[in-house]
């Protein structure tokens, strides 16, 4: 395999592939280092908000965008990035197996990671009946009674947008102090089937060998529901470039400009790792940053 390209994209997930796809498409040799390809969107049983795909499993549609990718010319190496240097601006990767590859560009698409609370029952029933993500997996919420753990705005937000769908939706909050915006907070207070539960925490999630049957809380209470949905957060995946000391925001999301460069020239982000599209984590947006990515490099190229 050759050890230099005109870009290295690091990462897959729906923002990698379609990076490789313009940077092919620009006549750019590109390769697309991953360690476990696909993200949260691979993990959905089902995806109904991505265009043209009425309903499809994620991994379908994540199958999909690799086979495009390499349809047009992308290399792939399913290996983890271990190291990430600029010396002479040239960029060196290295790899899990030792291996170099070198590039004046590169796009970070390590995307985020979904904060746990770390009780028994979630790892386990992950994507069963927990979920992080509310607009990508609401058909399983449908009629049902769901929990949503609460730690700020969006779980305000998701929890209006699941009252239209679920027949209850519980909101535990861990204490008696709101962190989400009045104007969000008084509208979940107006809706008859949220139910705000104040100074809670899950213990853990029990099942039964059909559905999850209740939550047992902290206080020793328990409450029934068929799906729990936490929205306490996430953490963007920016360890990798932290000895680039690239700017970030205080949510350590790598600030980049409209062309989705970072600070540091000729590294370029996209996806949820950044500050860009107003932090609307979908696929969608992923996609569409990724090509702009690519699009911006092509640019800098013509220009040199």
């Amino acid at each position: 395999m050759e050890k230099n390209f005109d870009v290295i994209i690091i990462w897959a997930w729906s923002a990698g592939y379609p990076a490789g796809m313009y940077a092919s498409r620009y006549k750019m040799k590109n390769i697309i280092i991953w360690a476990q390809p696909g993200g949260a969107l691979a993990m959905s049983h089902k995806v109904e908000n991505y265009p043209w795909t009425i309903s499809a499993p994620g991994r379908v549609i994540m199958e999909n965008f690799r086979e495009h990718a390499i349809a047009s010319g992308s290399t792939l190496l399913a290996e983890m990035v271990t190291e990430l240097k600029k010396e002479n601006d040239i960029f060196k990767v290295k790899t899990s197996a030792g291996k170099n590859f070198y590039s004046k560009y590169v796009i970070l698409a390590t995307g985020n990671s979904y904060k746990k609370l770390g009780c028994p029952g979630e790892k386990e029933f992950l994507w069963k009946w927990v979920s992080y993500c509310a607009t990508c997996d609401w058909m399983f919420f449908k009629n049902r009674d769901v929990i949503v753990v609460w730690w700020g705005n969006t779980a305000v937000t998701e929890s209006l947008y699941l009252s239209e769908i679920c027949n209850k939706v519980y909101i535990l909050n861990r204490s008696y102090v709101f962190k989400a915006e009045n104007i969000w907070l008084e509208q979940a207070k107006k809706k008859e089937n949220i139910e705000i539960i104040l100074n809670e925490e899950v213990e853990e999630i029990v099942w039964d060998t059909l559905w999850m049957t209740w939550v047992k809380l902290k206080s020793g209470k328990e409450l029934k529901a068929e799906w729990i949905f936490i929205a306490i957060g996430s953490l963007p995946n920016t360890s990798l470039v932290d000895a680039l000391n690239p700017e970030k925001d205080d949510e350590w999301c790598l600030v980049v400009d409209k062309r989705q460069e970072t600070s540091i020239k000729w590294l370029y982000a996209a996806g949820d790792v950044t500050t860009n599209s107003n932090k609307f984590k979908q696929t969608i947006m992923s996609a569409a940053e990724w090509c702009l990515a690519a699009d911006s490099i092509h640019e800098d190229v013509l220009k040199q």
